[in-house]
Parts: C-alpha cells; structure tokens; sequence
C-alpha cells in the first residue's frame, strides 16, 4: 500500500513539476501580419518552424532563413500547403560563414522592401570552427546573429515598429563571458567533451540575453525594440551532433520526460513577436510568456557593452 501510495505522489509531483517548467501557456493574441514580413533563422525544424507557420497563418511574408537548400525548400513547400499562405519562401543562410551572412543580407535588402520581425531562432550545440575560424557554437549562436541583425537595422528602422527577437534559454542562468577565452582562442570555451559543449552552449544563450540588453540601448527612439526569451525545454535538432552513446540515451530519456513540442516552445517567440503593449520593455528577457529577471551579470551594463565591442570586431564591422 505505501509503495503504491508512493507512485502515485511521484506522479503528481511529475504531472505539476510538468507543468510548471516545461508545459508553455498558449499565445492567445490575434495580431494579423498582411502586408508584413518575417525573417526566421533556422525556420525549417523545430521551434524555428513552428514560429514560421504561426506567422504564415496570420498572414505574414515569411523567409525561412535556413543553411540547408534541400531542406529549407521542402519546409516551405509544407508550410504553403499547410497554411494555405504561397508567400512562404525559402533564403540560404549560413551563420557558421561571415561571408554568407552579408550576402543574404545583401540579396533580402534588394529583393524584399520590408522587415517587420527578425527572429533569431537557429542554434547549435556543436564542435568545431566556423569558416571564419570562431568557435562554432559562439560563431553561429551569437556572432552571426549579431552580424546579421546589425545589418538588417536600417530597413528595421524604415519599417517601425518593428522587432527583433532573439531565441535564448534558461541556461544562460549557467553561462558566463570568459573575454580572455573569447579574445586569446575565439571561443566560449575549451575543450570538445559533451560537457564542454553544454558549457559553451550556455555561455552563447548568455551572449544572446546580452546582446538583447546592449542593443535595446542602442535603439532608443527609433520604435525598433527587441527581447530575448526562454522557449521551454523542447524536442529539437540541437543535440543531434552529440557523438557519446551515454549522453544520447540520457537526452532521449529527458526528452520523453521533460520536453514539449515545438509548437509548444514557440508561443513565447509568438508572444515577445506580437504581443502589443510590451515595447516598453524592449530589452528584457521572457519565460512562458511572462517577464522574467535575470541574473546580475545578464544585465550588466559594462559587461553588455563590452561583448558588443568584441563582437563587431570579431565580424569584421570595426
């Protein structure tokens, strides 16, 4: 009898941990977007995906920012047929190259007149170094993000209000800025284990609620606002070049247990997207689409600035 009393306490305890920390509320607003265009970088999988058909079912001229042609092609034939929207369209992007990075934002600024949302949405968990010879997780998490919005502002700024929205995580509470690691190796951090990696992973979510903070600064008065947010615990692609059999059958099982859907994990995207009356809190970072504080360090002004700095010269804008 207690063993079964047991069980059924441990249920109920999983069912409201469940809820809390991995169930996302539903984002209930009816903004149309006619007329409107969405830029969602890794927008064929996961919660880039999920984002890019809410947006297309509003009405939305929606850019699946992808790497993969084959793949970002067959997403946006889905999401036509799916939403019944044929503005749905598919622009290569690489954020592991620099040179990529300018060039789609070269061919977007000459062949779209608008951009409403950016939404910073792909990431990685992955070793290596990007053809820039950065880190690839701080290369493709935070630099190319950076790059990337630094030179869509302008049309941002002619198309106001507007926004930019960029995808963090909760682990960014773990992260830290290591700028001696940064400045000597070009990196988040040392080392290729899968801890490392986890490691470098929630240095570059710190980066992106950093770059959020500095950037909305940067903005003041020019109705572009930004905010970074927490999508969930999600099933996803990220941890898919994680090589240890060990580590592979902890995530599968977490991921059974512990993770949403991604249609699920976009409502806050949805919410920091279209939510109106929240431009005063441009800057700020969200969970479960509500306002949540961050750690000292994510909201330090000097330390904001000072990954700003390093950033423009790591892409090449000083």
């Amino acid at each position: 009898m207690i063993f079964y009393l047991f069980i059924v306490v441990l249920l109920v305890a999983y069912f409201i941990a469940h809820r809390i920390f991995v169930q996302r509320k539903t984002f209930t607003g009816t903004a149309k977007l006619h007329g409107k265009t969405v830029i969602v970088t890794g927008g064929n999988t996961g919660i880039g995906k999920a984002t890019a058909a809410a947006m297309a079912v509003r009405g939305a001229r929606v850019i699946l920012a992808c790497r993969s042609k084959q793949r970002g092609e067959e997403a946006a034939r889905e999401l036509r047929m799916e939403t019944g929207n044929e503005s749905v369209i598919f622009m290569q992007l690489d954020l592991a190259s620099q040179k990529n990075i300018r060039s789609f934002a070269e061919n977007f600024l000459k062949a779209e007149s608008r951009l409403d949302l950016l939404i910073n949405n792909a990431a990685l968990a992955t070793p290596g170094r990007t053809e820039d010879g950065l880190g690839m997780i701080l290369g493709v998490n935070h630099i190319g993000p950076f790059l990337l919005t630094n030179l869509l502002l302008e049309r941002l700024k002619e198309c106001a209000p507007s926004r930019v929205i960029n995808v963090s995580s909760c682990g960014h509470d773990l992260g830290t800025i290591d700028f001696e690691c940064i400045n000597t190796h070009k990196r988040l951090t040392l080392g290729s284990s899968d801890g490392d990696l986890f490691r470098a992973y929630t240095h570059s979510k710190l980066c992106n609620v950093l770059f959020t903070h500095e950037l909305a600064k940067r903005l003041e008065g020019t109705k572009v606002t930004c905010y970074s947010l927490h999508p969930g615990s999600v099933r996803s692609e990220l941890g898919r070049d994680i090589n240890e059999w060990h580590t592979r059958i902890i995530k599968a099982f977490i991921s059974k247990l512990w993770a949403t859907d991604p249609v699920s994990g976009a409502q806050t995207t949805l919410y920091c997207a279209l939510q109106e009356d929240i431009e005063h809190l441009s800057g700020r970072y969200f969970s479960d689409s509500q306002l949540v504080q961050v750690k000292p360090e994510a909201r330090d002004d000097g330390i904001a600035k000072k990954l700003w700095d390093v950033s423009e010269k790591l892409c090449g804008m000083i």
